[in-house]
């Protein structure tokens, strides 16, 4: 509109902009720049059992809203959360739901079990009406209850906006990984006057998985999210058959758990605290292990990070101060499209100093206990090696001539474009020159690149100094991996930020020896079992020991690089890999033997 010469926008346009976006038909925010924005909603179907029956259910919700653009507004979902509340607790009760549960809700005039519970979650009954009446095929929905599921969550999860999760850090923990915690923790153990607590319970679902002989009355949750909690509560009167509003919301509440200023302690402390927003995890499992009496158990889902990346070093040294971990499995990537490796870490709190000796590891299904008391520090906690694997780690930091490339290196990313589709072409054109991708990277060497660009760095995102990616010489290795893999480059050829850029300035060794160690065999197992990451940070390879080497041996094994670089056979090519893993191993001082061990 125009209004005295100015322009406005109308009230229907930005009400049907918003309803584009909340529904998903609106993708405009979805770009790199504003991936932190991202609305509309989809299926969390990792979150429950892939043989769920309600996961279809679920799916034909989020379909009926997207086909029709129906506007998710807080109300819808409160009205459809109400409803897959009341067929479950009908269900559980009387063994049969109505059709429309919540008609049959507002009409009834007699006690219905939980009517507190249901009438907290829905909150204003008229609106609750009208939208059903309004939307009546989208409640007509036949949930399956299930015991040990949370279809509430699943529910609620895959209708809140992405965006909001995203901030929060509220990254909803999948059925199968919590019952991985629950199996080790509560595994032939005696809970009798035990008190379990979920210190960030979201809807439930740890609670749901705990075992059939803790009562109701051992068990508590807290949450901020207070829908969440609404449906907790339900989630608690459903596993505990308890109806008593008192009872409920004595054990599930909304508070902070690290705003808490009691004196409660708990025997077991469980759950998967928030990841990111303004409380940090470190401080969760601070406050934690504070809120344990002593031999108390705390068992968290955890990024990997946190046994490993400077800014969580302080939680570390708190934990190695004063718990023993009992447990630690590696997860790798398990939450619905967040690229996060994860860990279970279990620990007990004896308020004495940490010790290895009798922790058990499970390594993606590798299951060893560490029989020795290893040498830990704080700086970096790495269990993804067997007592054997441990012992070649010690020999090959323990050389007598090492550096590393800390302080002696250029590190580069690649470049950032902000907008891929924008900027890069598969079609070479006046002005275009080739630009690599990580999955452009071989050990070595790199394959011809079918993607162009404008090398125009004042438009990009993120962008190094030219002269970096026209350095006479550099190393080019891929990001996402969990095999290093590095490649010798002295064309001044451009990358992007999947395939980064090392130029090695260490004083007396060449640029092709360095790459040789970095595609090593025993490179490779060091950093697999130190770090164990997909992403090839510059922190790892800074703390990887590179053997100095005289003047013979650095000649011998560039020319053995030359040669891989020069020959097109593949199998001469493995041939001169192998030999240079030989060589590499002796720096190392690695018997043949032992590198059999390594490249197994």
């Amino acid at each position: 509109k125009i209004i005295n010469g100015v322009s406005f926008f109308d009230h229907s346009y930005v009400d049907n902009i918003k309803r584009d976006i909340s529904s998903g038909k609106n993708t405009s925010l979805k770009s790199r720049r504003n991936k932190k924005y991202k609305s509309g909603f989809d299926l969390y179907s990792s979150y429950v059992p892939d043989a769920s029956p309600n996961l279809k259910v679920v799916s034909d919700i989020i379909s009926y809203i997207k086909e029709n653009e129906i506007e998710t507004d807080e109300t819808l979902l409160r009205a459809l959360l109400g409803e897959c509340a009341l067929k479950l607790l009908y269900m559980k009760w009387y063994k049969k739901a109505p059709v429309l549960c919540l008609e049959d809700f507002f009409r009834s005039d007699g006690e219905v079990k939980c009517r507190a519970l249901i009438n907290d979650l829905i909150e204003d009954d008229h609106k609750i009406l009208k939208i059903v009446k309004a939307h009546r095929e989208l409640f007509l929905a036949q949930y399956i209850y299930i015991p040990t599921e949370d279809t509430l969550g699943l529910l609620y999860i895959s209708l809140n906006n992405i965006g909001k999760r995203k901030s929060l850090g509220a990254y909803y923990t999948p059925t199968e990984v919590v019952n991985k915690l629950c199996d080790n923790l509560f595994s032939g153990k005696d809970f009798l006057g035990k008190e379990i607590l979920d210190p960030c319970c979201g809807t439930g679902n740890f609670l749901l998985q705990l075992p059939g002989n803790i009562s109701g009355e051992q068990v508590y949750g807290n949450d901020i999210d207070e829908i969440s909690v609404r449906l907790a509560r339900i989630n608690y009167a459903l596993k505990y058959d308890v109806s008593q509003k008192d009872v409920i919301y004595s054990h599930i509440t909304r508070s902070d758990f690290l705003q808490a200023h009691g004196e409660k302690k708990y025997d077991y402390i469980i759950g998967n605290p928030p990841w990111g927003s303004d409380k940090p995890y470190d401080v969760f499992v601070e406050k934690a292990v504070r809120s344990l009496n002593l031999n108390g158990h705390l068992a968290f889902v955890l990024p990997e990070a946190i046994l490993s990346v400077k800014a969580h070093k302080d939680i570390r040294s708190f934990m190695l101060s004063c718990c023993r971990f009992e447990y630690v499995e590696y997860l790798g990537e398990v939450f619905h499209k967040v690229q996060c490796p994860s860990i279970i870490l279990h620990a007990r709190y004896t308020n004495a100093p940490f010790n290895t000796k009798g922790l058990v590891i499970n390594d993606m299904g590798k299951r060893y206990e560490i029989k020795t008391d290893r040498d830990i520090s704080n700086g970096f906690l790495s269990f993804r090696m067997t007592d054997e694997e441990y012992e070649l780690i010690n020999t090959i930091e323990n050389i007598e001539n090492k550096v590393t490339l800390k302080n002696q290196a250029v590190f580069a990313l690649g470049i950032v474009t902000g907008d891929n589709k924008q900027f890069i072409s598969d079609k070479k054109s006046s002005g275009k020159e080739p630009v690599l991708k990580g999955s452009d990277i071989q050990k070595y060497r790199y394959t011809g690149s079918c993607n162009y660009i404008l090398f125009e760095p004042e438009k990009f995102q993120q962008v190094a100094p030219a002269d970096i990616y026209r350095a006479k010489e550099k190393l080019l290795y891929k990001f996402i991996t969990r095999e290093l893999t590095f490649a010798y480059d002295d064309t001044g050829i451009l990358s992007l930020n999947s395939c980064n850029i090392l130029i090695p300035q260490i004083p007396g060794l060449g640029i092709k020896y360095v790459m040789a160690v970095l595609n090593s065999a025993v490179a490779q197992f060091y950093y697999s079992r130190m770090f164990g990451s997909v992403k090839v940070l510059r922190s790892y390879l800074e703390q990887l020991p590179i053997p100095m080497a005289d003047h013979a041996v650095q000649k011998r094994i560039t020319g053995l690089v030359d040669r891989l670089l020069e020959t097109k056979d593949r199998n001469c090519a493995e041939s001169i890999k192998a030999e240079i893993d030989r060589e590499i191993a002796e720096l190392y001082g690695i018997s043949q033997n032992d590198l059999l061990f390594v490249v197994k």
